[in-house]
């Protein structure tokens, strides 16, 4: 069972199986409130898992929906929601004593694209996912299909480009520009299950900010005269 946490945007959760059913999911639309909610949803998506299991299989709720894998969403994403989102998934994954599994969230978001190109017998072609850093900036990476593991097949990024330079940019690496306004948990949490299965590390355990935090450690402190 993979429990899904992203707050590179939003705050959401997910609990999935290893065949992508999903079992719960919550989220929160405040960019801002990540601190405020975290704790709550993580306790109403894990509860709700284990109803669903004990509803579903006729099995006990701690046999069946006890959570195996903590896939947490790297980003990009602003600096202090991200390491809220990420924090919580270490400190569950350390409680429970299961392995974190990082994912770029950029990727969650293309795989789920991906897999409505597949139902609909399409061809997403290449396109960027595209989700606003503020400060008059976008963060993009770009993707081309599905490898042979079932994930995206990253091109390059995630990077940073100024609002007004994006779309030339696009242009230049002839992608499509898909905007993203949420993660969604449940397919992080299934990149995450594919990457388990596959036996890969698919992004890096540091964050992926989108810049440095505006607040850093002081200097040294001035001396005051007499």
């Amino acid at each position: 069972m993979f429990l899904g946490i992203d707050t590179s945007l939003g705050t959401a959760l997910a609990v999935i199986d290893p065949d992508g059913v999903v079992r719960a999911e919550v989220s929160s639309d405040n960019p801002l409130g990540h601190a405020e909610v975290i704790g709550d949803l993580l306790l109403t998506v894990t509860e709700a898992a284990r109803t669903t299991a004990a509803h579903g299989s006729g099995l006990g709720a701690d046999d069946d929906a006890r959570i195996t894998h903590v896939v947490a969403g790297m980003g990009p994403g602003p600096f202090t929601g991200l390491r809220i989102g990420i924090a919580a998934a270490r400190a569950f994954a350390l409680a429970r004593g299961v392995p974190v599994v990082p994912v770029a969230s950029h990727d969650a978001v293309a795989l789920g694209v991906l897999l409505g190109s597949a139902m609909e017998d399409a061809d997403a072609g290449t396109f960027a996912v595209v989700t606003d850093a503020r400060r008059r900036e976008f963060a993009y990476t770009v993707y081309r299909g599905l490898d042979d593991d079932g994930l995206p097949e990253r091109i390059t990024g995630p990077a940073l480009s100024p609002r007004d330079e994006l779309d030339d940019r696009l242009a230049t690496l002839g992608a499509a520009r898909m905007d993203a306004s949420a993660i969604p948990a449940t397919v992080l949490a299934l990149c995450g299950a594919r990457a388990v299965a596959a036996g890969r590390t698919i992004a890096a355990d540091e964050p992926l900010y989108l810049r440095s935090p505006d607040v850093t450690s002081p200097h040294a402190p001035k001396r005051v005269g007499s």
